[in-house]
């Protein structure tokens, strides 16, 4: 009589290893040795804290109520272990390597986190105004990127935002002064700004000037030219002419009344809400449309996508003026958005920090936006501490959005890239 075997139970199937390239893992160690840097200087930081509370201010103007008390040293530490853990899991891959980016977005908020307990230790720290500062210094610098993203998507590099940004303003402080619209004003803006972009367009695109170069001349004659204005009319006639009314607040019922957030987000004047929708809209636009399918289609093979029955210039015409919309409405803040009046020069090189944001952002709308509020935040820190006197250099902090960049730029944070034909005129065989 012959023994029957139980059947074996068949063995689970092994995972798939994942094989990682030479220059990916050389990346990896290379950002995560970055992201430790980060983190051990948290810690560092963490360690120097003063023991003692930290106390931050959660509504403008309140000084007694709506406090936040912590101590400030053990948040610093816990802030400083967890940076250290984001950087050291990202160094191992212990994650997935598509959650890499909320690692480093962790590090961020720990490495600011154990930087505001240490200069907030023993005192009181404003941090409602910073969050509203930063929204106040972010919203042109947004609108710039947005429209270097449209523009350099499209193949054509928008140098001329600074002089985008003069002429909005000019125009809106203008014609806010005279006919006392602020709608009036915007659209002006946004007229102006289109204006100064066809000019790019038309040189850059038919008659092939080289885009760079030409940027730097738009911006020398947008500064030229509103200041000669500025002093030939503005000036002498200024109750006139230049007494623009800045926006009012439009609050939202109901999530103006969330915590904290709700007054800084949505308590905001009609161009800050507009910029919420900039975002939105070129995102959806550049990646959910047809338009903006052959927008990057164009900046990235113009001639694989003129063989398809694109035409490349037309597209290009589009996204350039459509920029200009975008790079009118940010100057436009400038006036009647924040200070009320304008004076020569007042946009003080916020075009160029754009460029930057649009590079450190990747040229995608949602990482310009992030890079824009990077800027804006540590803009609007160096004010702030200045006012608690913390014996740090303002100067420092204006320097870590730019140092920010050129690492980005220089590849020591992943693969930064521009679209393929950025800068390159289109000529038909």
């Amino acid at each position: 009589m012959s023994e029957t075997t139980p059947d074996a139970v068949p063995a689970a199937p092994a995972k798939p290893q994942v094989i990682e390239a030479p220059a990916d893992r050389t990346r990896r160690l290379r950002v995560g040795g970055l992201m430790l840097v980060f983190a051990l200087i948290g810690l560092l930081l963490a360690i120097f804290t003063k023991s003692g509370k930290a106390t931050f201010q959660l509504v403008s103007g309140d000084l007694q109520n709506n406090l936040l008390h912590l101590p400030a040293q053990a948040v610093a530490l816990l802030l400083g272990i967890i940076g250290v853990a984001a950087a050291a899991a990202y160094i191992v891959r212990r994650v997935p390597q598509r959650y890499a980016g909320w690692l480093a977005a962790l590090l961020g908020i720990c490495f600011i986190g154990a930087f505001l307990c240490w200069a907030a230790a023993g005192k009181t720290f404003p941090l409602a105004n910073q969050f509203q500062g930063t929204l106040n210094f972010a919203t042109p610098l947004i609108l710039g990127a947005l429209a270097g993203v449209l523009s350099e998507r499209a193949g054509v590099i928008n140098i001329a935002i600074e002089g985008q940004f003069l002429v909005g303003a000019f125009t809106a402080a203008v014609v806010s002064s005279t006919t006392g619209s602020a709608a009036a004003a915007l659209i002006a803006a946004a007229a102006t700004g289109v204006l100064m972009a066809a000019l790019l367009a038309v040189f850059s695109i038919k008659y092939l000037v080289n885009q760079v170069v030409l940027g730097v001349v738009l911006v020398v004659f947008a500064t030229g030219i509103t200041g000669f204005l500025f002093d030939e009319f503005l000036q002498p006639d200024a109750n006139k002419l230049n007494t623009p009314e800045v926006l009012t607040a439009i609050k939202i019922p109901g999530l103006a009344s969330i915590p904290f957030f709700g007054p800084i987000l949505f308590n905001q004047t009609i161009l800050v809400y507009l910029t919420y929708l900039a975002v939105a809209v070129v995102t959806f636009v550049l990646f959910q449309t047809r338009w903006g399918l052959r927008i990057r289609a164009v900046g990235e093979h113009p001639k694989a996508a003129d063989t398809v029955g694109i035409k490349v210039k037309r597209i290009r015409y589009s996204a350039v003026l459509s920029a200009g919309i975008l790079a009118g409405l940010g100057g436009a803040f400038f006036t009647v958005g924040y200070a009320g009046s304008f004076s020569k020069e007042m946009t003080a090189g916020n075009g160029f920090i754009a460029l930057a944001a649009l590079i450190m952002g990747r040229w995608h709308p949602i990482g310009a936006t992030v890079a824009a509020l990077f800027f804006g935040f540590a803009t609007q820190l160096q004010s702030q501490l200045q006012i608690i006197q913390v014996p740090i250099p303002g100067e420092l902090l204006l320097m870590a959005p730019y140092l920010a960049t050129i690492i980005a730029v220089a590849g020591l944070v992943g693969r930064v890239r521009a679209p393929k034909a950025d800068g390159e005129p289109y000529v038909t065989d």
